[in-house]
């Protein structure tokens, strides 16, 4: 097989991962005529979206799609009937390295099958890695997939070579990965997360008391998983709490959400449609609640319905649910509570806080703070703008936010 048809088959088997931002690493670079590649944003094809917006290129590709697995959920699996390839490591190292050289990408995001067993898998996507730092000394960005069960050996090796690392949970029930992936072992999964976060967090102990030399390098970009939405039953609210809890544990840098994609030949267990796309970006939006918004997970869902609503974002959600903490003063206020208004970005509050030093803030001074005044009037008390108590308490007030639907026509 030439390499162009391996390229399309392992480009393609990798596109159902989510997890592929390069935001939050190292600055590197060749500017100073040594080596190859830089971690700087450059330009190149779009394949994702840093959390800080800017877009970002990576060649993603699978080393193999052949595997010895048989998840459900994965068209790649042992059962499935798709084409196979697998590329070799100077394959792999050269594909990336004339990308780079043509602008294509910034970096390498690469993945496996399981071939063999999970050490020799490690061992080979390792190898891409240490080929491209050690012989071309390549000094772009770097994504690698962890494999559970892996030799800690192989863990500390692929940290040095790689900005960050991953490993994906996949499930967010230990039953439904039971069911769904029966050869997969949450607990080993959580397992290799905990080595993970040991040596992320014994490389920065290192750096911060390092006197003299620079200590040994570990995934600077540190470590992140991906849940598939949809394929189970789980709720919402089961997601965020195992969201918060793999936060919390293992000091994930992101938990990317990846809607549920119907596979060909598909087992009965799985659901024959996929779930809103929405779901996934609301999902989104309720993990920027809890990073960046002091939201606990509990709070963002209602206990009773247990899903995010699909027709208007969860902080705006759970303002409406909790009227009784509204209006709030905007010059008065504290920082908390001002990340609670809806309209009120994190960068818009802290523009908020840096005002109030100086002067009162009135109504003509929101759009100069990039405040979106139609969700936010309802919500804040200005020195010269109040809103009136039964827009407040209006039973209309949700509908208020909500699209207005549209009648289809022929597009005459």
């Amino acid at each position: 097989m030439d390499l162009a048809r391996k390229l399309e088959i392992l480009a393609d088997a990798a596109k159902y991962d989510a997890s592929c931002a390069s935001s939050g690493t190292e600055m590197r670079d060749s500017s100073d005529g040594k080596g190859l590649g830089s971690t700087a944003p450059g330009m190149g094809i779009c394949h994702s979206y840093a959390p800080d917006g800017r877009c970002i290129s990576l060649l993603k590709i699978l080393l193999t799609n052949a595997c010895n697995y048989d998840c459900l959920y994965c068209v790649n699996r042992a059962s499935s009937n798709v084409a196979r390839a697998r590329f070799t490591i100077d394959e792999v190292v050269k594909l990336t390295l004339d990308f780079y050289r043509r602008n294509y990408i910034e970096g390498l995001f690469l993945s496996s099958g399981i071939i063999r067993s999970a050490d020799y898998t490690m061992e080979q996507v390792v190898s891409v890695a240490r080929k491209l730092r050690e012989e071309h000394h390549f000094r772009g960005y770097i994504h690698l997939k962890t494999i559970p069960e892996a030799d800690d050996a192989l863990i500390a090796e692929a940290g040095r070579y790689a900005d960050r690392l991953s490993i994906n949970i996949e499930m967010p029930l230990e039953t439904s990965l039971a069911k769904f992936a029966p050869e997969k072992d949450q607990r080993a999964i959580r397992r290799t997360m905990g080595r993970l976060r040991l040596k992320l967090d014994e490389a920065e102990d290192a750096d911060k008391t390092a006197t003299g030399a620079k200590p040994p390098r570990f995934a600077p970009a540190g470590q992140s998983t991906q849940m598939i939405v949809g394929a189970d039953g789980a709720s919402d609210g089961t997601i965020l709490a195992t969201s918060a809890n793999l936060y919390g544990a293992y000091r994930l840098k992101r938990v990317y959400y990846s809607a549920f994609s119907p596979i060909p030949d598909a087992s009965r267990a799985l659901p024959l449609q996929p779930p809103p796309l929405v779901r996934e970006h609301r999902l989104y939006q309720a993990d920027w609640l809890m990073r960046f918004y002091g939201f606990a997970a509990q709070e963002i869902v209602d206990e009773a319905e247990g899903m995010l609503p699909l027709d208007i974002d969860p902080k705006l959600a759970w303002a409406l649910r909790h009227r009784e903490r509204f209006p709030l003063d905007v010059n008065r206020a504290s920082r908390e509570e001002l990340l609670r208004v809806p309209g009120f970005g994190t960068r818009t509050v802290d523009r908020i806080l840096s005002t109030r030093r100086f002067g009162t803030i009135r109504f003509a001074d929101l759009s100069r703070l990039h405040v979106i005044r139609n969700k936010a009037l309802p919500f804040i008390v200005l020195s010269d703008y109040r809103p009136s108590p039964a827009l407040l308490d209006s039973t209309g007030l949700a509908a208020r936010f909500k699209p207005k639907a549209r009648q289809l026509g022929f597009g005459f």
